[in-house]
């Protein structure tokens, strides 16, 4: 590798700080430990991320794939700004959700991914996300777009998002969003779970090994076998 070059390719990057962990207990009674992950971590989640992009259902296939890639990219420096958050229940990959910083002052929400659907883990993913961005970045705003009807409601009608007229988001497509601080706060109460600190034997299970259900699994938990997971 020409590490001079290298180091001409690789964005500069803020000092961003880390998402605090927490835990979610989830209607099912299971509990949901949503945390960061590191460079280091990214090809055990493109494991569990690699089977959606062959599901051809409520979008699942576009979702994976460029959250697939935009993970890919944040591993090998070459996206900037960027961060990932996962859930785990005893350990499983049941989410994952990412976004970057745009500038100090604005967001831009990535993609989130559900990958145990049924428990609300894409919805608290999302608001997990949204915190970081608004508490623990500090940022005004978050740019958010939609490629699912599913999406739309979950996002852009549950939060009451601005529509921004004359905005492109990078993802392309369709219209752009914004979650304000005012908006965020407003729904807060309602829509952003979790206990802090995470119980350390939750966090170090989760930390010690993120585990993968095999491509089948997965295929029915999205395509709908109901209760594939909840045990």
């Amino acid at each position: 590798m020409d590490l001079e070059l290298e180091k001409m390719l690789r964005p500069p990057e803020y000092d961003m700080p880390l998402y605090p962990p927490k835990v979610i207990t989830l209607a099912t009674g299971g509990q949901m430990v949503v945390r960061p992950i590191e460079r280091d971590e990214v090809p055990i989640v493109l494991k569990a991320v690699k089977p959606t992009m062959k599901i051809d259902r409520d979008f699942y296939d576009v979702v994976g794939s460029r959250l697939y890639s935009e993970l890919l990219s944040w591993q090998k420096y070459r996206c900037r700004n960027a961060y990932a958050l996962i859930g785990q229940v005893d350990g499983i990959l049941v989410g994952c959700v990412n976004g970057r910083m745009l500038s100090k002052k604005v967001g831009i929400s990535l993609h989130t991914l559900a990958i145990e659907r049924g428990i609300r883990a894409g919805a608290h993913l999302f608001a997990a996300k949204m915190e970081h961005h608004i508490e623990f970045l500090g940022q005004k705003e978050v740019w958010i777009t939609a490629e699912s009807p599913i999406g739309f409601r979950r996002w852009m009608i549950e939060y009451e998002l601005i529509k921004q007229e004359g905005v492109q988001h990078e993802l392309g497509g369709a219209e752009s969003f914004k979650l304000s601080r005012e908006l965020y706060f407003k729904h807060k109460p309602r829509l952003v779970a979790g206990l802090r600190p995470c119980p350390p034997d939750l966090l170090e299970k989760a930390r010690k090994e993120i585990i993968i259900a095999d491509e089948d699994m997965i295929n029915k938990q999205i395509c709908g076998a109901k209760g594939a997971w909840n045990k």
